[in-house]
């Protein structure tokens, strides 16, 4: 029975070596947990059709919408860990909303990072007439009056909201948070004057900066952001070292899959970053490439994880 067992053992050695080997060997899909235009529904299906010419086999691009992405997410978290079903990942989902409420995966064991493939730069803005010509001047202006002016978000527990409430803390600010239900009426009324600030993503902010119907002060990534030129980072222009934040975007698969099939998988998205016409497409929707291999995203979502943990603390964020 010993030998019996070791054959049968032995086997199962050989087809799981066997199949790392050939992966892939049929074609694989991209769930991607948000409806088609979404910023991580163009970036997901640029990789997918990039690894599929990387790899040989088509990657489906599978649109999963709803619950703030978390029903794809969900999809891949119970996935069989075999490599072929990927997740077109990013912060509210994976980040975000585990920390606000109770999701049907818990991130850390549920899913694996493969890489990732970029930001989503957020800016700070205001109306062009607003009483500030730079960042410090903002910040001493606001942090000067505590609760006399009023700053935007797209939702409560929003991405752009705990942003700025990473701001406000960080600058010593106290002002009025206003909640939209998304960023378009939320800019509307900043536009206006009718809400004084806003942080947003870059996609959102920047075609009213640039026909001047807003003035942005910095941008919250630390190194800055090439998709925003002669836009200091928040860090340096506000005087607020360390400060760091912004939305990402990544690829990765169910929790244990073999380390062999996610070194492939992380070979090939390296590979198709490395493409001039994926890295343009990509920084044509707001998004700037920044390629993390696992162990450096995995430690990246863990800071991210335990930052955002501290904002919703701190401030008392809760979805109603």
């Amino acid at each position: 029975m010993k030998h019996i067992a070791f054959f049968v053992a032995a086997l199962l050695l050989t087809g799981a070596a066997c199949a790392q080997q050939t992966f892939p060997n049929r074609p694989m899909r991209m769930v991607i947990p948000w409806p088609p235009g979404q910023a991580t529904d163009l970036v997901g299906r640029l990789i997918a059709q990039k690894l599929g010419e990387i790899l040989g086999y088509q990657v489906i691009a599978d649109n999963r919408p709803g619950a703030g992405g978390m029903i794809g997410t969900d999809i891949v978290a119970k996935a069989a860990p075999d490599g072929y079903t990927l997740l077109a990942a990013s912060s509210g989902p994976v980040t975000i909303s585990p920390l606000l409420m109770k999701t049907p995966y818990v991130p850390e064991r549920d899913l694996a990072p493969i890489a990732n493939a970029g930001f989503s730069p957020y800016l700070l803005v205001t109306q062009p007439s607003f009483a500030a010509a730079n960042a410090r001047e903002f910040v001493a202006l606001v942090k000067a009056n505590p609760g006399k002016y009023t700053f935007a978000s797209s939702g409560t527990g929003a991405t752009a909201h705990l942003i700025a409430e990473y701001f406000n803390s960080a600058a010593g600010i106290k002002a009025t948070h206003v909640p939209y239900k998304g960023s378009v009426p939320a800019l509307t009324d900043v536009i206006s004057g009718q809400v004084n600030y806003m942080i947003e993503t870059l996609a959102a902010t920047m075609p009213h900066v640039r026909s001047g119907r807003l003035k942005a002060y910095g941008v919250a990534l630390a190194k800055g952001s090439v998709l925003a030129p002669g836009i200091p980072p928040l860090a340096t222009a506000a005087d607020l070292p360390g400060f760091d934040a912004a939305a990402w975007i990544g690829v990765m698969v169910a929790a244990g899959t073999p380390k062999p099939l996610a070194d492939k998988l992380t070979t090939a998205v390296d590979k198709a970053l490395q493409s001039q016409d994926v890295r343009d497409k990509i920084m044509s929707v707001g998004i700037e490439v920044d390629y993390r291999r696992v162990d450096e995203m995995a430690s990246y979502l863990r800071n991210q994880s335990a930052r955002f943990a501290a904002i919703i603390k701190n401030n008392g964020i809760r979805i109603e």
